[in-house]
């Protein structure tokens, strides 16, 4: 029988990240990514099958870099069994609680959201549009990150700002991560052996950008980004919660505009801020144990703002449920997930030492003793989460064939 995939894309500014996943086993057959688009360094890369590949790209815009990552498909014999196309879309604001089939309404939806996500929505357009064009016959799924948590209640996502602002410009927390959110606690609800509509979790997805998010029931109850994805914890580049007085403060005493102090807060803050040195946590964690106080300050102040934000999410679950560590810096830092669990050890989360180290791989994911708490660490898989819902939607087109 001929094998069928979902292609899966998540497009950037200057990226178009990319995943080929099987209909029946959910393996990544292709996965890779075309970056520094629109530069002369721009690049095509992709794993395969055991084999790495790589293209440079010239100074290929997203349209000629798409066509690349077709031919490359067409190269190794899989362009004809895309059967859908997935697309990753940052925000839907309240118009989806839900992925759905794209269609012209769809795009028009998205498109009114781009003032609350002016770095990301343009770019996932981008992707959409560019990927229709190069395979008009398919079925094109858009899954949001922010449809997750539209399950919150009006106590969790407004703000104490006047009410019309809500009413009349979408003013309130929207939260983001609901990809790897969603995944991840159907995924430690499995090694949990339990069905997730029983379980309570925190989880912590943790990379370049960061968030936290209550799930109860499977459903989320409360987050830590807000409006836009610089609501929040410290992250690589981002500043997270600050006092809103400061960007009156640094217009004045800087002479800068609100737009400077705005790319200041996404860009230059966060660790790479503190720090002076990088947005790496790895690059930190060297630094800091080879005794550069900055690095260890930055290191010090990530752990300790993201305990913080973990036991307010458990006043919002109404229970000290399980904990979730997730993405780049959550599934691979033990250090930072030590540091972490150090602050909460009033709330019975014991360390296992040996467990952490691991990164759970010889424990189910868990990385404290049996007698205190749970905290697990869960890869993410955000990739597969569309590829799911895609399949989800388009049905019996994904069925396995005897040709196409």
């Amino acid at each position: 029988m001929a094998r069928r995939h979902i292609l899966v894309i998540n497009c950037g500014s200057s990226s178009i990240k990319f995943a080929l996943t099987d209909c029946e086993s959910e393996h990544h057959t292709i996965k890779g990514a075309a970056e520094r688009l629109g530069t002369e360094a721009a690049t095509l890369e992709w794993a395969g099958d055991g084999a790495e590949h790589s293209r440079a790209l010239g100074a290929a815009d997203h349209a000629a870099a798409f066509r690349t990552i077709a031919e490359a498909l067409g190269g190794a014999g899989l362009e004809r069994s895309v059967v859908a196309v997935g697309h990753r879309v940052v925000h839907g604001g309240e118009d989806f609680s839900a992925s759905v089939l794209i269609d012209d309404q769809v795009l028009a939806a998205i498109d009114r959201c781009t003032h609350l996500a002016p770095l990301h929505n343009p770019a996932n357009m981008l992707g959409i549009l560019t990927a229709r064009t190069a395979f008009p016959q398919l079925p094109h799924v858009a899954v949001f990150d922010t449809a997750f948590h539209q399950t919150l209640e009006k106590r969790a996502y407004l703000y104490a700002v006047p009410y019309r602002l809500y009413v009349e410009h979408g003013v309130r927390r929207y939260g983001f991560h609901g990809t790897s959110h969603r995944f991840v606690t159907q995924q430690a609800a499995a090694l949990l052996g339990q069905s997730v509509e029983e379980c309570a979790f925190v989880s912590a997805h943790l990379g370049n950008g960061c968030s936290a998010c209550a799930v109860r029931g499977g459903k989320s109850v409360d987050t830590t980004m807000g409006l836009t994805p610089l609501e929040g914890l410290v992250m690589g580049t981002r500043s997270g919660d600050i006092d809103p007085g400061l960007h009156a403060y640094l217009c004045e005493a800087l002479g800068c505009a609100l737009g400077d102090v705005m790319r200041m807060l996404n860009t230059e803050s966060g660790l790479l801020g503190l720090s002076a040195l990088s947005n790496d946590m790895r690059e930190l964690t060297d630094a800091a144990a080879a005794g550069n106080e900055h690095a260890r300050l930055a290191v010090e102040i990530f752990c300790y703002r993201l305990a913080k934000a973990l036991g307010a999410l458990f006043v919002s679950l109404g229970t000290v449920g399980t904990l979730i560590f997730t993405g780049g810096i959550g599934e691979n830092a033990a250090g930072v997930r030590a540091r972490v669990l150090r602050h909460l050890e009033f709330l019975d989360f014991a360390l296992d030492a040996e467990r952490n180290a691991a990164h759970g791989r010889q424990s189910r994911g868990r990385i404290t003793r049996d007698d205190g708490r749970h905290a697990m660490v869960v890869p993410t898989d955000e990739e597969l989460m569309i590829a799911r819902d895609t399949r989800m939607l388009i049905g019996d087109e994904c069925a396995p064939s005897p040709d196409r």
